[in-house]
């Protein structure tokens, strides 16, 4: 487990080695809820065993699902209820996952049974309302207990729910999930619109576990029908781009690095950092190893001559959120100038990743101009260590270590346990690639 600050300097010698990227976070979320409510048991392979994940693997096992362990922590048989759950015996908790309490408040809202969900002091921060408007306008009955109006902790009273066509007001997989994981419960088929395409790990895991599913053309319609009876089916998590982001960037702006990463999810709704970075002139190469399902494949990435500034267009915000905290380190080191706009989503996250980034970059030197929505960053001057708070934030403690890796000085992050929240491996990670 990292400890509460860790201190990075200079890779002077820069990045080297391979290493095999954990689970994707948002795909084993998704494995632990619909494998719990599937008929049978599947094996599952390179689950996350993060703190966020195994909080919603337990959850289900509350539900009524069994767990087998296997050799190893990530890979074990999940026994599910046969649409069958039982109410859990005590309250439901989230930890910090956003993700976990969101999704499973779709399908909380349709057993028939009550369920009380809560998390950390982070969780009990962020906005539920955005579930809690289409759940209710589809019969929930969802009651917010939190300090804050709208937060958790959240109270479900089981009910029959009726399907809707619902469009989102914001493009989110979060919400789409929620919505369309509460439709298979219920009679009817639940539709709904999207105004940007968002990560499609729901609708790809439905076709996994014969779930009726349609995708529109444009991909910004999605359509469940309901009384659906998932059938358990064995599946390996691919790798998370989101964690193989780090390494992305730090690859890129150490002199003298080569980084080989393993098994890397290549989902086209969640690979724009990749694009991005290619963009600001990154050496990535890539070789896909399936395209079945989930692709996914191996990534290798040389330092680049020099990055240089660009924009992220808004289409591109929704399927780069949680990278933009590390992009922007590598908008410090990039010539010219980066503008991040469209982006007022990362102000609720498990920090402010706005102010949080840019108060970050500007006390390593970076010149940077925050807005509501985002920032503008002016790079190209060397950056200096310094010691930085990470707010308790896993994107922005992994994230200002990568900056550390090519600044002047020592750099310290304090705050670094949430790093477990996502990404249990990264010490041992920074360690092989640095030789730290």
């Amino acid at each position: 487990m990292p400890s509460d600050c860790i201190t990075v300097s200079r890779a002077t010698r820069g990045l080297h080695g391979t290493i095999i990227i954990p689970g994707d976070k948002s795909i084993s979320h998704r494995v632990a809820l619909l494998g719990a409510m599937a008929e049978g048991r599947m094996n599952v392979r390179n689950y996350l065993c993060s703190e966020d994940c195994l909080n919603t693997l337990r959850a289900m096992q509350q539900l009524g699902a069994r767990v087998i362990p296997g050799a190893e922590p990530e890979n074990f048989t999940l026994c599910g209820t046969g649409m069958r759950p039982t109410a859990p015996r005590q309250d439901i908790d989230c930890g910090n996952s956003g993700t976990g309490m969101r999704l499973m408040a779709g399908m909380l809202a349709a057993m028939p049974f009550r369920s009380r969900m809560y998390g950390d002091s982070s969780l009990c921060s962020r906005p539920m309302g955005r579930i809690m408007a289409p759940l209710s306008a589809m019969g929930a009955r969802i009651r917010s207990c939190g300090q804050k109006p709208g937060c958790a902790p959240l109270e479900i009273e089981g009910t029959d729910l009726h399907s809707i066509e619902y469009t989102l007001p914001m493009a989110s997989a979060q919400v789409k999930s929620a919505i369309l994981l509460a439709g298979m419960l219920l009679e009817g088929r639940t539709i709904v619109h999207q105004p940007a395409i968002t990560r499609d790990h729901t609708e790809r895991l439905f076709g996994h576990f014969g779930i009726p599913c349609e995708v529109s053309a444009d991909g910004l319609s999605i359509s469940v029908q309901g009384k659906a009876h998932p059938v358990a089916k064995d599946i390996t998590i691919p790798g998370d781009i989101s964690s193989a982001a780090f390494w992305l960037v730090a690859a890129s702006i150490v002199p003298g690095s080569e980084v080989c990463l393993r098994n890397v999810g290549l989902n086209p709704t969640r690979d724009a950092i990749i694009h991005v970075l290619r963009r600001m002139g990154a050496h990535i190469a890539i070789s896909l190893t399936s395209d079945a399902g989930e692709p996914y494949g191996d990534i290798t990435i040389r330092a680049a001559e020099q990055l240089h500034g660009t924009t992220i267009e808004a289409h591109e915000i929704p399927n780069l959120i949680d990278e933009i905290p590390v992009l922007s380190v590598a908008a410090a080191y990039a010539s010219g100038t980066t503008s991040i706009r469209n982006a007022a989503e990362l102000r609720v996250k498990e920090s402010d990743r706005i102010a949080t980034t840019a108060g970050n970059l500007r006390a390593m030197g970076a010149q940077v101009q925050e807005y509501p929505d985002g920032m503008e960053i002016t790079g190209g001057a060397p950056l200096h260590g310094a010691t930085m708070d990470s707010y308790g934030d896993h994107r922005i403690a992994m994230g200002f270590l990568m900056a550390g890796l090519n600044a002047d000085g020592e750099t310290t992050l304090l705050n670094c346990r949430n790093i477990n929240t996502s990404y249990p491996g990264f010490a041992e990670h920074l360690r092989v690639l640095t030789g730290y």
